[in-house]
């Protein structure tokens, strides 16, 4: 009974905070400027702190610092590399949203058979609800865009490709850091979020889909 009753208690605290989180990250993406440059350096701050409390040998910590300075500045580059950069930038976070949203609440209701024992909560059903919650949201967002905006090309098989393609790499990254965690012996990255841990924990798929998108346009 006790046991229930704390994870009933975890899962409200998640769900309030989520509510609060949301709007207050899109007010600040969307403002942009200082707001945006500001909580971004923040964030990266407390991800660097969190990345180092991992009981990790000095290679790996020196990596990872290098992979995470990368990220935070393909995340601003994304963010800031058009007047529209904010629309796209919106996009790609809905993806990684809904990915997790959908691994969480598929993999909760549904269960069935683990995915990879790295990471023992995730399941097959969680990663299938992934793809069909990112699908979902994000054709919602092209439509919503395409008639109020005219920045997308709506029926344009190019999306479905690369919504697949980064809610699969925002999985990856989310088993990664929980394959990190299993090493440090550690349950969370942090405790700053009520309910979610710290801000690996909550942006651990991002940090790996914002590069190779960064990349992509560098390249491409």
């Amino acid at each position: 009974m006790v046991l229930y009753n704390d994870k009933k208690s975890e899962f409200y605290k998640r769900v309030l905070s989520t509510i609060v989180l949301i709007p207050l990250t899109l007010f600040i993406i969307i403002a942009g400027g200082y707001f945006f440059n500001l909580f971004l350096f923040i964030i990266l701050i407390f991800s660097l702190y969190e990345w180092y409390k991992f009981n990790l040998k000095l290679n790996l910590k020196i990596l990872g610092f290098i992979f995470l300075l990368f990220s935070f500045y393909s995340i601003y580059e994304i963010r800031n590399y058009s007047i529209n950069g904010v629309y796209y930038f919106l996009y790609i976070l809905i993806i990684c949203i809904s990915t997790d949203i959908g691994g969480y609440c598929f993999g909760k209701i549904l269960k069935g058979p683990k995915l990879i024992a790295i990471s023992p909560n995730k399941t097959y059903s969680g990663m299938i609800g992934s793809f069909i919650l990112s699908i979902f949201f994000t054709f919602f967002y092209i439509e919503f865009m395409r008639n109020n905006y005219d920045l997308f090309i709506g029926n344009n098989p190019i999306y479905l490709f690369l919504i697949v393609m980064i809610s699969f790499v925002s999985q990856i990254g989310d088993i990664v850091v929980s394959f990190f965690k299993r090493k440090s012996n550690l349950k969370d990255t942090g405790k700053l979020i009520p309910g979610h841990g710290g801000v690996l924990d909550r942006i651990d798929g991002m940090i790996f889909v914002f590069p190779i998108i960064y990349l992509i346009h560098l390249f491409i």
